[in-house]
């Protein structure tokens, strides 16, 4: 065989390989029902986050939200949030009442990576992290909550429901009681240090870390993607486990009306919601 000859049917063998890979992947995805690319979900109630109680038990807004230039909503990547100063209603300290800054942003669909957490972005806009903190342990309330009953046996004793302003129950997402705040010390050069802490939800489940997000939000049996970082920001407390305690004490109060702003995991996957395009079965893609 002359040697242009056998580089030839070398090619050949390669692009076999090549096609027979492909046609194993793309039989793998119809066989397994894998979705590959996601549908945007919104949630049944058609709230958007700036819905969210401007004032609660124990907290009141500060001011008006904070509303981006275009340039910086192009940034962020979804003109679904919200930026919210809180104060303390009866501060325990009166020389030193807290304030939460409270940063909610939602996004759903397209598969990307996860954009804008302090350790990125105020390391962009010139702060120096002074230490990680951890992912911290957030001690929500659990007396405010109460057990799904109605949910599949895989889910019995994981899911939660917590009273909303408007008195409905949304799902709190999967395990509540072992969410945890990714918690940073941040240090500026002409001002006070800033504590931050951050987690997501996606697809119903919880994680603190951005490349998380991933595995919750876009895993391949999926149809839909969705998740909704919630950061807290402050100057105000004196060190991480004040940080996690207030950030509670205000989520506690706030998540069943985040929520409402959520799809429901549960009911996506049970095939409840949204309504079913053709083809389609328990939030799965089926026969694709």
């Amino acid at each position: 065989m002359s040697t242009k000859l056998a580089k030839f049917a070398g090619f050949g063998v390669a692009m076999a390989v090549l096609l027979g890979s492909s046609l194993g992947i793309v039989s793998a995805i119809s066989a397994f029902k894998l979705t590959l690319r996601k549908k945007p979900i919104y949630p049944e109630s058609g709230l958007l986050l700036t819905s969210l109680p401007t004032e609660t038990a124990s907290w009141v807004r500060v001011g008006s939200d904070r509303k981006e230039s275009p340039e910086v909503e192009e940034v962020l990547g979804t003109k679904n949030y919200i930026s919210r100063l809180y104060k303390e209603k009866t501060p325990k300290d009166k020389s030193r009442p807290i304030v939460l800054d409270l940063h909610v942003a939602y996004y759903t669909g397209k598969i990307d990576t996860v954009p804008h957490v302090p350790d990125r972005c105020f390391v962009g806009g010139g702060m120096q992290i002074g230490d990680i903190l951890g992912d911290l342990p957030l001690p929500l309330d659990r007396s405010r909550w109460r057990e799904d009953t109605s949910v599949p046996p895989d889910l019995k004793g994981r899911i939660f429901v917590t009273r909303s302003a408007n008195g409905l129950y949304p799902r709190l997402p999967r395990d509540p009681g072992e969410i945890r705040l990714r918690t940073m010390r941040f240090l500026q050069k002409d001002g006070p240090e800033i504590f931050a802490g951050y987690f997501f939800i996606a697809n119903g489940g919880a994680v603190a870390k951005a490349e998380e997000v991933r595995l919750l939000a876009f895993d391949l049996s999926s149809t839909y993607a969705y998740y909704a970082k919630v950061q807290v920001t402050t100057s105000t407390v004196a060190n991480g486990e004040e940080m996690t305690r207030v950030s509670a004490s205000l989520l506690d109060e706030l998540m069943g009306d985040v929520m409402m702003c959520l799809p429901d995991w549960v009911a996506v996957q049970q095939g409840e919601y949204p309504p079913k395009d053709a083809g389609e079965t328990d939030g799965h893609v089926s026969g694709k």
